[in-house]
């Protein structure tokens, strides 16, 4: 029939009688012929006995005359059995398609032959697929006077086919794997009527996870959910374990299924064959089983079928692991396992749509972590890593079922609360920032962190997603520069600022691209004269168009924030070294120019290679620029940046440590990097004539720098008194009002022609 035979639906009702029979429906007895005298006992009979192939001889009526022993082998019957029958009735059955009779009947009586597919039964009722080839052969060319039919089993190939087919078309209409699972158990207890079949999945944590069992009560499954597999749970858990095949002839008595016989006594089943399926790593991923109604043990027919299942189940689950891996680092954050901020923000959407249906309140949390930048530099990226998945856990521990969270990027979490107002949504955040500072052990050390919290409301402060984040956002800023472990809720003057800040930036950009900024110079001075000069620092300034002088306390750590301080900083470098190579054109003897380097500017690896050639584009050597640096340079332990330091003094350039005395652990940084000036901070200066601990303070930095053969410049002197005692303490440099405001390029020759000015 040149096709293959499609298996009835499950749905579909058997036909209550059959089409007429394969051959003529006469029982008239056959008469002889002349060729079934010759197989008698010659060599031809003994040739077709020995044949793997079924061969049948029917005569004129169509009746068996005649069937080999490869006819016995492959289905079972004796020649007695179907001596007189009609073949179709012999064995067709259950699943066997009618439908092709008619189609031979058609052939055999215009062409003389039929070549064809069909589902046949052996006598014990297992299924076998043959090729069916039947020739015509009358008595007047030696024939049995009906025609000569050979039977091939073709079994093994097309349960390849099918199997491999309905699968494999299963995986490209991306079906979930459970149904991909129950279709390939549905198409072996098609094939394989006697046995019901079972797959179940492996986890990672070694449990066992039900994938399909169409045949088996529902209650089955759900009893073997999470099951740990062992050298003695039931086939399935005990081949998983053994990652190798268990059969069990008897459920009942194999001590296997000890603690499981309860469970399935109801399903009368009674022997069990699970088979392992590995991946193509060697692990087991799953298990494949028959269950039968009878002790008994797996034939060659079940033997080919696990054969031709277990690739095609690991396949199935390996893609669908690989989806589900694929999946989770699309919407899911690889470090804490929290969602990402692309599934965050799709489950979000779905919650407001319900909230709107419901005209039920809401709130978005935004929390980032305090300091968290310190931890990475003081104890590496793994002590930060294990900070964030105890945050992680513990915002996560706070939440109610129905609420979301997700992480957003680097230390920032996000939360989505349903059906709460404003007093709830605090009392919330407060107990967010009671669990995140509880203590936590890192690397050895008792570390207490803290976050600061932003609220923004549903309906209130917002109708999407992106507008609620962005306000919690702004809020979240808001609390961590009012106090740090704090919480704050947004309001429309946030917003404002935020707005005005964007429009700020965009100045900004625009202003270094026109190189719109400029600098001034306040000059340095030596303590033995308010104008004998020592140096010059170099500072930025920016006249907006519309807002008039901005503070360099406000875009400088803007520059920082966005991303444009080391476009800022190299700007400022070239202009200040062209500045001082026109001065001294002019006849102007400045000695230096000192100029502020970003923290930020050190992470790269040009940077030296950068002031080298901004010094040599203007004809300057490293002694007439001095590089200031802030304390966090120094603590920074980067190579990347130690290798900068390094660099920069190997090529002669001075470092000034500039607000010296500000931060936390600049003596211990002083004797390993190559500093030659501290800059005195001005709130020392400024506090020496009230305080007795800043004129102690003060005195011990200058014995310092004495002692390490440091150059001090003390900043903000603004009077006699402080210039004095600063002097009579040894201090060298000093800067600051009392001696001269920040100056215009052309102003600072008027300066130095000043009497008693000095170069």
């Amino acid at each position: 029939m040149g096709q293959a035979i499609k298996p009835l639906a499950p749905h579909e009702p058997m036909p209550t009688s059959l089409p007429q029979p394969l051959h003529a429906t006469s029982r008239e007895v056959p008469r002889g012929t002349a060729l079934l005298p010759r197989l008698a006992d010659g060599p031809l009979r003994r040739a077709l006995d020995a044949s793997d192939d079924a061969i049948v001889m029917s005569n004129r009526h169509r009746r068996v005359v005649y069937v080999n022993q490869g006819f016995t082998r492959l289905f079972g019957y004796e020649p007695a059995d179907v001596m007189g029958q009609y073949l179709s009735d012999v064995l067709l059955g259950e699943h066997s398609d009618r439908g092709f009779l008619e189609d031979i009947r058609d052939c055999i009586e215009h062409e003389g032959r039929y070549h064809g597919e069909a589902l046949m039964y052996r006598r014990d009722g297992q299924p076998r697929w043959v090729s069916l080839v039947i020739n015509t052969a009358d008595e007047a060319s030696g024939g049995p006077g009906g025609s000569i039919t050979v039977l091939t089993d073709i079994t093994l190939t097309k349960m390849h086919e099918v199997l491999q087919k309905r699968v494999l078309e299963g995986m490209v209409k991306e079906l979930a794997l459970p149904d991909l699972m129950a279709l390939v158990c549905r198409e072996v207890e098609r094939i394989a009527p006697e046995v019901t079949a079972s797959i179940l999945a492996v986890d990672s944590n070694g449990r066992l996870r039900p994938l399909a069992a169409p045949g088996l009560p529902p209650e089955i499954s759900a009893a073997l959910e999470g099951l740990p597999i062992g050298p003695a749970v039931g086939s399935c858990g005990t081949a998983a374990y053994r990652a190798e095949p268990v059969v069990v002839h008897d459920i009942q008595t194999d001590p296997l299924w000890q603690d499981y016989r309860e469970l399935f006594a109801p399903t009368g089943f009674r022997g069990c064959w699970s088979s392992p399926i590995v991946d193509h790593q060697g692990r087991v991923v799953g298990t494949f089983a028959f269950y039968f109604r009878e002790p008994r043990a797996p034939d060659a027919l079940h033997h080919r079928l696990v054969g031709a299942c277990l690739h095609l189940c690991a396949l199935a689950i390996e893609r669908d692991a690989a989806r589900q891996r694929i999946h989770q680092l699309a919407f899911y954050d690889g470090l804490t396992g929290l969602p990402n901020r692309a599934l965050f923000r799709a489950s979000a959407e779905r919650t407001l749509a319900l909230l709107a249906r419901a005209q039920h309140p809401g709130a978005v949390l935004f929390v980032n972590l305090d300091r968290f930048k310190q931890i990475n530099d003081a104890q590496g990226h793994a002590a930060g890593d294990l900070l964030l998945c105890t945050v992680a856990q513990r915002l996560s521990a706070g939440l109610r079922p129905h609420d979301l969270i997700g992480r957003l990027s680097g230390d920032e979490f996000v939360m989505m609360l349903s059906g709460v107002d404003s007093v709830q949504a605090v009392q919330i955040a407060q107990s967010q920032l009671k669990a995140v500072a509880e203590p936590l052990q890192v690397h050895g050390q008792l570390y207490r962190p803290s976050a600061s919290i932003g609220i923004a409301l549903y309906p209130d402060d917002g109708s999407d997603v992106d507008a609620l984040l962005r306000h919690a956002g702004q809020a979240m800023s808001q609390a961590k520069a009012d106090a740090q472990h704090s919480l704050q809720l947004f309001s429309a003057e946030m917003n404002q600022r935020a707005l005005d800040r964007v429009a700020l930036e965009r100045s900004l950009r625009d202003a270094l691209a026109r190189k719109a900024l400029t600098l001034q110079y306040q000059p340095q001075v030596l303590s033995t004269g308010a104008h004998v000069l020592h140096s010059v620092e170099a500072l930025a300034r920016w006249h907006h168009p519309e807002r008039g002088p901005v503070p360099p306390s406000e875009f400088i750590p803007l520059a920082e924030e966005v991303g444009l301080i080391h476009e800022l900083t190299l700007w400022l470098l070239d202009t200040a070294c062209a500045q001082l190579a026109s001065w001294r054109r002019a006849g102007c003897a400045v000695p230096s120019v000192s100029v502020n380097l970003s923290g930020r500017s050190f992470h790269r690896p040009e940077l030296a290679d950068q002031i080298s050639a901004a010094l040599a584009q203007h004809g300057l050597q490293p002694g007439d620029v001095v590089l200031e640096i802030t304390e966090s340079v120094m603590m920074d332990a980067r190579p990347v940046t130690l290798a900068n330091i390094e660099l920069l003094h190997q090529r002669g350039f001075r470092l000034s440590l500039d607000d010296f005395g500000t931060g936390y652990s600049s003596l211990s940084y002083l004797h390993r990097l190559p500093i030659s000036e501290l800059k005195l901070d001005k709130a020392f200066v400024q506090d020496l004539e009230g305080s007795d601990a800043a004129r102690a303070l003060t005195v011990s930095v200058l014995s310092i720098a004495h002692s390490l053969g440091m150059v001090v410049v003390a900043e903000g002197v603004e009077t006699r008194q402080q210039h004095e005692w600063l002097r009579t303490h040894g201090c060298p440099v000093m800067q600051g009002y009392l001696f001269a405001r920040p100056l215009d390029p052309a102003a600072l020759p008027g300066w130095l022609a000043r009497p008693g000015a000095s170069g």
